[in-house]
């Protein structure tokens, strides 16, 4: 009895690729992933950020209304705004059903 191909899909002589990734790669990737982050983190140093650069003026601070009117809202605004937009200006008219 011959089996059916189905076509599209592949046939059961393909190549099978059974555990490619060896512990030893496995090992290099997580050591260097590891010596990347720990250099990043060791290289960004918050201590940095205490010494001022010349001409630094900071202004005062944002109260936190301010920052949620910033960061939160004014996005939100932003982007219910431009839906309308989309909405409203937008050329495409549905097709009426012809029966």
């Amino acid at each position: 009895m011959t089996s059916v191909r189905h076509p599209g899909r592949a046939g059961p002589t393909g190549v099978r690729y059974v555990c490619t990734v060896d512990k030893k790669n496995a090992l290099r990737a997580g050591a260097l992933a590891a010596g990347t982050t720990l250099m990043m983190l060791l290289m960004s140093s918050p201590a940095l950020a205490l010494t001022r650069d010349d001409g630094d003026d900071p202004g005062s601070g944002l109260s936190v209304i301010e920052t949620l009117g910033l960061y939160v809202v004014l996005p939100i605004v932003l982007f219910a705004g431009i839906t309308a937009l989309v909405m409203v200006l937008d050329k495409s008219h549905k097709q009426p059903k012809q029966g």
